[in-house]
């Protein structure tokens, strides 16, 4: 025996819990994968009672993501068994045979208790029993008596099946194996009284070695009947095997095939599919004569379906049951002898064919050694085949069949601006390019022929500040200027001090021409904004009207068209200010009212004095201030002229304008020209149905089991 096996299943039974993290992953995204499918497709048939484009309709209705469903869940099933299989924290061995084949008797020779699947060294030996409930009795035991033997309704209830009598057995079906099959439910049905309290008890159910028999036999020690089993839906069972090196193994029993128990195969399918590493079947030959049959074929069959991803020759084993010449059933050496030579014939294919008794327990050790010492050098490999048929599956028959699905979905539209919409469209451009060329143009004429003219809305404003500047001085009275005197030390600090609140009285004045400095400016940009809203039909892009559209209309152009939102962020930014334009022209005049450059006050000052000087600066750097803006009255007039001349140079002029304003509108067509509403409309359902089709996109390409 290697004694170091112990620690390779130990090693391989690690190593297999990081696969099983990713087949969870996998399946989440698989579960996510089908339901992202399920609601394209209902997308896609909803999609074709609403589009009227026949052509589109035809490209939707050759998609089919419903074909992926089944596979996917599939895939998912099979994913369930390999995480099983890889969250085990041991490996699993299958005992599988016919009824009196020799089973149950390796098993007892192996573990020493009969039935017996965990190793569990130095313990005294135990056993969890799990009960069927109420429901799962009926659902998984009774309900399927009934399926096939045609006995109609199945109970509701356990109460129904209890105290109503059995339905007779159809008459069709009156043969010998029905009829024992039928005895078998009536088993149940006559007997329910004495197990029927088990299907209430709570799972697990812990018993000891002794108490082992009463729920996995039909016969006491003394051969009286017992029924409990009939409520059993399994038992663990936990013993220190003889040999107690072997690792972290466990001995799987498989039901007795050959008797007439309703679903026997399917317990054995379900149990090799999902929960063994390897099966061993046990067969012994009649001693008298005997031959590979058909039933011998089936089992293995059956065995290769439950798990068709792992060929059945990697992981599967004979051990033909030689009986000895004093037992009951003869000598059979020369049959078993016989039977290994042929084995072939009838492809039945296993790893190794074993010869042993066993009810021997050295013989039966020696069939467990070759099949550890196998799975110990070979079940990494076969795990990763496994999983790896999984991944080719899922490569083959979902990921790369679904990406020509769903590259079908992406063009199913096509390009939705036919050729009929996009002469439309080219027309229509067209037009506009010759209006908004022709309107801006004779908008600029017109600014270039006032260009010189003197502003009048800044000529009305300059008027009233110099009225407000006149009526509203500052200069105080004879009385104000000796209280400042007073309290400043002297008539010098106190004329200092009054230049400086009348210069600065003064110049707030001058902060109103703000105001029609900004209106002015703001009438050229609404002129400008009404070629384009009412000549352009721009005017459907927002609510915003005048100088607030241009903004508007600015923060719609995306970024890549750089050149025309640059042309509208300078238009829309610029402004002119009494500090930017006026306030250096007039603050040079400002000097006479300044302490340092004032004219001084006499020898000997006095109040009168004082306020004399005060009264002859002010109105002198009024009027200097007066001349210097009569100068300015049209600047504004310029500048709105440049203004609007520089942005129609930026919009028309400069290069590859156009073809910006081309992209432009064709991306906000529908709010520009009402032909291309109904074309807008199916632009969005576009957009919604492709990133629909890349989230599933997505999903596809995130499949991915790497072992």
């Amino acid at each position: 025996m290697n004694k170091n096996r112990a620690a390779a299943i130990s090693n391989i039974i690690e190593m297999r819990y990081p696969w099983a993290k990713k087949i969870a992953h996998q399946e989440s995204n698989l579960r996510s994968l089908s339901s992202e499918l399920e609601y394209l497709e209902e997308k896609r048939q909803e999609l074709i009672t609403q589009i009227d484009d026949k052509r589109i309709c035809e490209h939707l209705e050759e998609i089919n993501f419903t074909r992926f469903i089944p596979a996917i869940e599939s895939e998912l099933k099979t994913l369930e068994k390999l995480k099983i299989r890889f969250c085990r924290d041991t490996l699993k061995i299958a005992i599988a045979g016919r009824a009196r084949q020799g089973k149950s008797e390796l098993l007892k020779s192996l573990t020493g208790v009969l039935s017996t699947i965990y190793h569990k060294p130095n313990i005294q030996t135990y056993a969890n029993v799990w009960f069927h409930s109420e429901r799962s009795f009926l659902d998984e035991v009774i309900a399927l008596y009934y399926e096939q033997l045609s006995l109609g309704a199945i109970p509701r209830n356990i109460d129904m099946f209890a105290n109503k009598q059995l339905p007779a057995l159809p008459s069709e079906l009156q043969t010998a194996k029905y009829k024992a099959m039928y005895e078998h439910l009536k088993t149940y049905h006559v007997n329910i009284g004495k197990y029927r309290h088990l299907l209430r008890e709570p799972s697990p159910h812990q018993i000891s070695r002794d108490e082992i028999r009463e729920y996995v036999a039909q016969y006491d020690v003394h051969g009286n009947s017992i029924y409990n089993y009939l409520a059993v839906q399994k038992v663990d069972i936990f013993c220190s095997f003889p040999n107690t090196d072997i690792g972290q193994i466990a001995l799987k029993d498989t039901p007795g095939l050959g008797d007439t128990g309703i679903g026997n195969r399917e317990l054995l399918l379900k149990t090799l599919g999902q929960d063994v590493d390897a099966i061993v079947f046990v067969r012994m030959p009649n001693s008298i004569g005997d031959a590979w049959r058909d039933y011998d074929v089936e089992l293995y069959d059956d065995a290769r379906t439950a798990l068709t991803e792992l060929p059945i020759k990697l992981w599967s084993f004979m051990a033909l049951n030689r009986t000895d010449k004093g037992s009951d059933s003869g000598d059979n050496s020369e049959t078993c002898q016989r039977f290994t030579s042929n084995i072939g014939t009838k492809h039945i294919d296993v790893v190794d064919c074993i010869t042993a008794n066993c009810t021997n327990q050295e013989d039966a050790n020696n069939i467990l050694d070759k099949v550890l010492d196998y799975l110990a050098a070979n079940i990494t490999n076969l795990d990763k085949q496994y999983a790896n048929t999984s991944k080719q599956r899922l490569n083959d028959d979902i990921q790369s069949l679904l990406r020509i699905e769903l590259n079908k979905a992406k063009n199913a539209f096509g390009n939705v601006l036919n050729a009929g919409e996009e002469s439309r469209f080219d027309n229509l451009f067209d037009d506009f390019w010759k209006n908004i060329a022709t309107a801006l143009e004779e908008l600029l004429t017109t600014f270039r022929k006032r260009r010189d003219f003197q502003d009048e809305v800044l000529k009305n404003q300059v008027q009233q500040v110099l009225e407000r500047c006149s009526e509203d001085t500052g200069i105080p009275t004879i009385e104000e200027i000796n209280v400042e005197r007073n309290c400043l030390g002297g008539y010098a600090a106190a004329y200092s001090s009054y230049l400086h609140k009348i210069r600065t009285h003064l110049s707030r004045h001058f902060l109103f021409l703000d105001d029609a400095l900004k209106h002015s400016i703001e009438q050229a940009k609404n002129s400008v904004a009404d070629v384009l809203v009412t000549q352009c039909k721009l005017g459907g892009l927002t609510d915003a009207r005048g100088y607030e559209f241009m903004k508007k209309f600015h923060e719609l152009i995306p970024n890549n068209l750089s050149n025309l939102k640059l042309a509208f962020k300078v238009f829309s930014d610029f402004n002119l200010s009494y500090r930017g334009l006026i306030q250096h022209r007039i603050r040079k005049h400002f000097d006479i009212i300044t302490p340092d450059t004032a004219p001084r006050l006499s020898q000997i000052p006095t109040a009168q004095n004082v306020l004399e000087n005060l009264q002859v600066l002010h109105p002198e750097t009024v009027f200097k201030c007066e001349e210097a803006l009569q100068g300015f009255l049209s600047e504004p007039s310029q500048a709105a002229f440049a203004m609007v001349e520089e942005f129609i140079d930026q919009v028309l002029r400069a290069e590859k304008t156009k073809k910006e304003w081309r992209t432009l509108l064709r991306e906000i067509k529908a709010s520009v020209w009402v032909e291309f509403k109904d074309f807008a409309e199916r632009t969005r359902i576009k957009q919604e149905w492709v990133d629909l089709v890349e989230q599933v996109v997505a999903i596809n390409e995130s499949l991915n089991l790497d072992f």
